[in-house]
């Protein structure tokens, strides 16, 4: 008796509804609860946004600019140090403005983001747990600052499969100025099965290699070979128990064929207007490379794709401004500002909004001060307790705030909020609980916030 017959035959057949499961491990699954979003888009700003010249009106820093910061509280390691050092107060870069009915800072520098400001939900005052890049990045984007761990996107489409059996559930579109600090492990499975890690799209005419069929094959020639490997992969597996791989890969191969089919369609905007690519900023070369990033992710959740995750800053492009930040946070800001303002726009004309959460993070925010004294151009450093977080969409509550920055904006008033708080809204929203979504590993029952995280309420409609 085969494997397959065993299982089938075994206890009325639940070994078999067991092994269904497993050969489409990307199948719609029911939420722990009906939440309103189904799909989420997740805007990565690699390096270190500065929160006080994005987001955060901080008075003191235009009245002592120039001047010594008073040692900063409550901190320790570099953020102590660096504070308690020799440094100069640098002012915002642009002047902040309150925008909509919800009077929300933000920088005059992002003209199409404040024009919807109201509706954003912010969180101020994020800690991560390391004040390195590598690490930061790691720990915002799967739990843990060491490699190895899954991301926020494989654990969404793990515990909710996708809603379209011919693309990947998770995407990921890269920024095409260069990889991301922490390789695809940012966006891998990692404990989990291989089915759950992200697929790499390029920023570009040709977002994934191999797309088309080679030329002189035929649809149905291509079929007979893909059913031929996938009988050997079956003869392979039906000996074996540690399968998750091999059952990946087969699964694997079965997208890739569908994907032939649907994804040059997706990939393809000739068919967006005029309008629509000014909305996302496309009609600019500089805000272009992003607005077509953004315009994807919007049609990927339009198409029922579960976790959308859109980088951007690489290399000496990202946002770790240790330098002339009067230089670079303009550009950095008319790169992203169309686009993510637009995105947003589209999403609510088209009645997407209330059922796609976007969330706007970087790894970690930046100091007020900068303490390289003799250089005319002055920078910010890294700072682990100044993160700021935005969503929109989805049960989000427009217009919300939870937690404050002191004074100079360098940690929160009170307590700091830890990522793994975000973490567990994130998945509220989508409408997983952080303590049913775990994964039985090396005997430990794994689960995105590690040691649990506080569901931000106050942001929740």
């Amino acid at each position: 008796m085969t494997r397959r017959d065993l299982l089938l035959q075994s206890y009325l057949g639940l070994g078999g509804i067991a092994l269904a499961a497993q050969e489409n491990p990307l199948a719609p699954k029911k939420a722990h609860w009906p939440a309103r979003a189904k799909s989420c888009i997740f805007l990565f700003m690699e390096g270190g946004v500065s929160q006080m010249d994005l987001f955060e009106n901080k008075p003191e820093l235009v009245k002592r600019a120039g001047q010594r910061m008073p040692q900063a509280g409550n901190t320790e390691g570099e953020i102590a140090t660096f504070s308690a050092a020799p440094n100069r107060i640098i002012p915002p870069v642009a002047p902040l403005r309150q925008w909509g009915q919800s009077g929300r800072w933000i920088t005059e520098l992002m003209p199409a983001l404040g024009g919807v400001a109201d509706e954003l939900a912010f969180v101020h005052g994020v800690k991560v747990d390391n004040n390195n890049h590598g690490p930061a990045v790691y720990h915002t984007l799967t739990g843990n600052q060491f490699p190895g761990s899954a991301s926020v996107g494989a654990w969404m489409t793990y515990g909710l499969g996708s809603a379209n059996q011919d693309l990947p559930g998770f995407v990921v579109l890269g920024d095409r100025r260069g990889a991301t600090i922490g390789g695809t492990g940012v966006w891998g499975n990692g404990f989990l099965p291989a089915a759950y890690q992200g697929t790499l799209f390029r920023n570009g005419d040709t977002p994934m290699v191999d797309l088309k069929r080679p030329g002189g094959m035929s649809e149905k020639q291509q079929r007979a070979e893909l059913d031929l490997l996938q009988w050997q992969n079956e003869q392979h597996r039906a000996g074996r128990t540690n399968t998750g791989e091999l059952e990946a890969r087969i699964a694997a191969y079965e997208l890739a064929f569908r994907m032939q089919a649907k994804a040059p369609e997706l990939v393809d905007l000739s068919g967006e207007t005029a309008a629509t690519k000014k909305l996302y900023g496309m009609d600019d070369p500089i805000s272009e490379p992003f607005g077509r990033q953004c315009l994807l992710a919007r049609r990927m959740v339009e198409r029922g794709v579960r976790f959308v995750m859109t980088l951007h800053g690489a290399g000496g492009d990202r946002w770790d401004d240790h330098g002339d930040v009067k230089g670079r946070i303009p550009k950095h800001c008319k790169e992203v500002d169309q686009p993510v303002g637009g995105l947003i726009q589209d999403l609510k004309a088209r009645g997407l909004l209330e059922d796609t959460l976007v969330v706007w993070a970087s790894e970690m925010g930046r100091t007020p001060f900068d303490n390289n004294l003799v250089t005319d151009k002055p920078g910010r450093d890294h700072n682990q307790y100044g993160l700021a977080v935005w969503m929109a969409g989805g049960n989000v509550k427009a217009g919300a705030t939870f937690g404050a920055t002191d004074d100079f904006s360098v940690r929160a008033e009170g307590a700091p909020v830890p990522v793994r708080d975000v973490h567990a809204t994130l998945l509220h929203l989508m409408g997983l609980e952080q303590d049913r979504l775990t994964y039985l590993h090396a005997g430990r029952y794994k689960k995105l916030t590690d040691i649990g995280g506080r569901v931000i309420r106050e942001i929740l409609a």
